[in-house]
């Protein structure tokens, strides 16, 4: 359903939309007296017509721009030529950057000076306005709940659950950046004086935390499974479900519990495992109450597989019935959009190619344009890369572990080899001219040709996790006859897994458990492991709590890598200023082997020396960099509307 607001009940969106067509903050108020109660929200199909354009409101994170950024924790970087981009402000602490008004160009998703609700066009969507847009709209919707007379309890639950999740999502997105705010639940009137305070991380928390859960209790697992539903059968995917609703509830609980909602804002790592027990016990339920459903197939939800016949190229065994790649992208797939059987929210998709056709261009070499567009690489950071432990599942500085530095690649994760292109990784598989057949294996060590600070990586890797390798001018993934699409889900179920451990584990370490759901926080991170084929936590580091908690930590890296998490986890555990967190690195090696080597041997298998990290960056960060900066036109509009401390 590559439309979700034009699929479903157009013709009743359409009055509402004439009414609310420019996106304003709540604090720029639109007057809504133009809304007309007797036609707008008497019957189910209006009200969803009403409800559907929050939907089209969600930014695409990665489709956002012709160059986009959204990973701004110590896990990539950019070659210098994207040091405009939101990634290489915030390594210089230039946190005001997400604003429209200080942005050199419109990259950022969190924020821009033009937007359109209903714009079917990706770079017409941010997170700033459109959350406050929709957080009105909700308002309106649940003010009006009662002038639904011609319809079922049924459609009254689905229409109520949908605004009540959409008022919690907007705010908590906004909280994760912003911290607490003022918690809107009404209607604003153009002409009230605004005294709204801003409340505590954990006062807004508690808010949301009552929304997701009116919406869980109000929506079903699967819109299919409804009568309502039945009306647009097998194009109800992108739709709010309970799954959802009880997904973010957990979250919300466990960032309310997280050590820098808990202490505030400080340096020195001191608290890092320092949680608020209460709120970690109510996620952990959350959690739990949804992977009970999940694990007793009471959902359509389920782990997407990770079952590779050829780990590099994506292509997954003959008896896989699902793949690990389509919850970021598909191809050959006649469009589908991604997300897989994990995906539990997505944002709507313009699809056929317009979106992904440049950002499938961002992600390797451009020397002698092997990749074609924009001079724009997303590179690892090596430092990063390192969390992606052996395949015995122990980190690589455990003395257990294996890791030999003359042969690095070997015995990895095997998350790793689906995830990173590394030196001698065959970069091209198709036919190209005899005088670029230098580029078809990358050659990544220090001062090689793809080294290029310009063109090349920076720090000795590439991704492909997110995009196919094949996106180069040779093997042409990225041209129409692929079929390309690619996009982030906001929350996929591998994630869930990771939070509920993470919540058990603050609890009680790795055998603490909710009481509604039978698997330990050991247990739910193994789940994660077993499916990508990759060791258990070995028994050395569940003994020790805070042991566990940093291979909770080390898990949700290497499994949500280069997703949009990494920055929000490191502040929420009070990590971002804190070494080597705040560090971003390069690999630095030498060849042994022959370039020959890499034309019948795995590149895994390759020798090499002096093997080494050299620091790029050094992100000097203090305690007012745990937040990002409210707009000052925004705070300065009334006193209880206070700015950010530092800022």
């Amino acid at each position: 359903m590559k439309k979700i607001y034009k699929t479903l009940f157009w013709g009743g969106s359409l009055l509402l939309i004439l009414v609310f067509a420019s996106c304003t903050s709540y604090l720029d108020k639109s007057p809504d007296s133009n809304v007309d109660p007797t036609a707008a929200f008497k019957n189910f199909t209006n009200f969803q017509g009403f409800v559907e354009e929050m939907y089209n409101c969600i930014p695409d994170k990665e489709n956002n721009y012709w160059t986009t950024s959204w990973n701004w924790g110590d896990d990539e970087m950019f070659n210098t030529e994207g040091d405009w981009h939101m990634t290489h402000q915030v390594d210089l602490g230039n946190f005001w950057a997400w604003q429209a008004e200080n942005q050199s160009q419109s990259g950022c998703w969190l924020d821009k000076g033009s937007v359109n609700s209903t714009s079917t066009d990706r770079m017409s969507h941010a997170l700033w306005p459109h959350a406050w847009y929709c957080i009105r709209k909700a308002n309106i919707g649940l003010a009006n709940l009662d002038k639904m007379t011609e319809a079922t309890q049924e459609e009254r639950n689905l229409v109520a659950g949908q605004l009540y999740f959409f008022r919690a999502w907007w705010h908590f997105e906004l909280m994760e950046y912003l911290g607490g705010l003022p918690y809107i639940t009404k209607v604003l009137s153009s002409s009230e004086k605004l005294t709204l305070p801003r409340l505590s991380y954990q006062q807004c928390a508690d808010s949301a935390a009552a929304d997701f859960r009116r919406a869980a209790d109000l929506l079903p697992i699967d819109w299919d499974k409804t009568v309502a539903g039945k009306n647009t059968l097998n194009k109800n995917q992108l739709r709010i479900t309970k799954i959802a609703a009880l997904g973010y509830l957990g979250k919300d609980y466990l960032w309310a519990g997280s050590p820098l909602m808990k202490n505030g804002a400080q340096t020195g790592g001191s608290k890092t495992y320092d949680y608020d027990v209460n709120y970690c016990k109510k996620a952990a339920e959350a959690f739990g109450e949804l992977l009970s459903l999940v694990e007793s197939n009471q959902t359509q939800y389920a782990l997407a597989q990770f079952n590779y016949k050829d780990i590099y190229n994506h292509i997954k065994a003959s008896d896989a019935t699902s793949c690990f790649s389509d919850i970021f992208y598909t191809t050959g797939q006649g469009w589908l959009q991604p997300g897989s059987t994990e995906a539990i929210l997505r944002g709507t998709y313009p699809g056929v190619n317009s979106a992904c056709y440049r950002l499938a261009q961002t992600f390797g070499p451009k020397i002698n344009q092997v990749v074609e567009g924009d001079n724009i690489i997303h590179q690892p950071t090596a430092n990063y890369v390192k969390f992606y432990g052996m395949a015995n599942g122990l980190p690589l500085d455990d003395p257990d572990s294996g890791f030999d530095p003359t042969h690095p690649f070997k015995n990895r994760d095997p998350r790793f080899y689906h995830d990173i292109m590394f030196d001698g990784f065959k970069f091209v598989n198709g036919t190209m001219p005899a005088a670029q057949e230098n580029l078809r294996y990358l050659t990544l060590s220090s001062n090689a040709l793809e080294r290029s600070l310009n063109n090349g990586s920076r720090t000795g890797y590439f991704i492909q996790k997110l995009v196919p390798h094949q996106c180069n001018k040779y093997d042409g993934m990225y041209n129409w006859s692929g079929n390309l699409e690619c996009q982030l889900p906001y929350m996929r179920l591998g994630d869930i897994y990771l939070m509920y451990a993470e919540a058990c584990a603050a609890i009680g370490g790795a055998t603490a458990k909710a009481s509604d759901f039978s698997k330990t926080a050991e247990q739910a991170i193994n789940t994660i492991r077993d499916r990508a084929g990759s060791g258990h936590v070995n028994a050395k580091y569940t003994a020790d709590p805070h042991k566990f908690m940093d291979e909770v930590r080390r898990e949700r890296a290497v499994e949500l890598s280069f997703e949009g998490y990494r920055f929000n986890d490191l502040q929420r555990w009070l990590l971002l200023t804190e070494y080597p967190y705040n560090v971003k690195t390069s690999q630095e090696f030498d060849r042994v082997e022959s370039d020959d080597f890499f034309k019948t041997n795995d590149p895994r298998n390759a020798r090499v020396a002096n093997f080494r990290e050299q620091v790029i960056v050094t992100r000097l960060f203090g305690t007012k960099h745990y937040w990002f900066p409210l707009k000052i036109k925004d705070t300065s509009m009334y006193p209880s509307f206070g700015q950010n401390p530092g800022w």
